[in-house]
């Protein structure tokens, strides 16, 4: 009987150890690639100034959106940084942060005041780095606008191997562009 607990013991020993090692390599694996601050100097790398809009969405708006987008809307609080030079506007950026499988992924999205996409960069990336998507197939959403082929399949590749990260992004794209049409474009 003193055997049978002990061995019993061990085992769960054993297991909580590999769950911490199996954790720990999964964080390890974790890349963050860009801090805030240094997103928007890449965002905006001529601009005088950076300033922030922050708006808080109505019922109304998250269902517009989430139309508009064919992807759901997280938060009622959506916020855009805005660059500028002297009196002319740069473009809207916009840190989307979402799950791809069981972790996130954080992009920055640059967005031309004409609705544009300019940029999609990759801050952090929590997935195990296989997933990680190559910036030749974030180059694909450049000079896009939020249209009915902005798809997989259809206007944009998948990633072989890593299909929820590439519907991860391209949802996230989806959901920018809209949030920006209906926030900042509507508005003008």
């Amino acid at each position: 009987m003193a055997l049978a607990l002990f061995s019993r013991a061990h085992v769960v020993q054993y297991v909580l150890g590999m769950v911490v090692l199996l954790g720990s390599a999964t964080i390890a694996e974790a890349e963050v690639f860009y801090s805030k601050a240094e997103a928007l100097q890449v965002a905006f790398p001529q601009a005088d100034r950076v300033e922030t809009q922050t708006f808080f969405l109505t019922s109304q708006q998250i269902e517009r959106i989430e139309d508009m987008a064919q992807a759901p809307v997280d938060s009622k609080l959506a916020t855009f940084h805005v660059g500028h030079t002297t009196d002319t506007v740069q473009g809207y950026a916009f840190i989307e942060t979402h799950l791809v499988r069981t972790f996130p992924e954080t992009f920055l999205m640059v967005v031309s005041p004409d609705g544009t996409l300019q940029k999609l960069l990759v801050l952090a990336f929590y997935e195990p780095l296989d997933y990680l998507p190559s910036d030749l197939w974030l180059e694909q959403f450049d000079q896009k606008r939020l249209t009915p082929s902005l798809r997989l399949r259809r206007d944009i590749h998948g990633i072989m191997g890593s299909t929820l990260t590439a519907q991860a992004v391209t949802q996230g794209v989806r959901k920018v562009l809209a949030l920006f049409q209906v926030l900042i474009q509507e508005k003008q």
